[in-house]
């Protein structure tokens, strides 16, 4: 299944962003299967990010819950929040390189 997970960052909490970036990166890498998509969210391309985006692919939103909580961004405490949605692709069948 595809999750699109919608993450709100801490307002404050930039210097985490900043300090775990290469160990987050690395994370991300570890699971490209299954983070599919990942990216920051900002208001426009120079501001500081506001949370992020990530299209996951795994069975079920368990899983997609109990991946993004070893995220070094998660156990640092830099999102506020999250959201994850079940995601259904209009072409299903068509891959879209990104």
């Amino acid at each position: 299944m595809l999750f699109i997970v919608n993450f709100i960052d801490h307002s404050d909490r930039l210097h985490v962003r900043k300090e775990f970036m290469s160990q987050h990166l690395s994370w991300l890498q570890q699971h490209s299967k299954q983070v599919l998509v990942a990216g920051s969210l900002r208001t426009d391309p120079s501001a500081n990010p506001l949370g992020a985006c990530w299209i996951v692919r795994l069975d079920d939103k368990q899983q997609v819950e109990g991946l993004l909580r070893t995220d070094p961004f998660w156990l640092n405490g830099l999102r506020s929040s999250h959201e994850i949605l079940f995601w259904s692709k209009a072409f299903p069948d068509v891959e879209i390189p990104i």
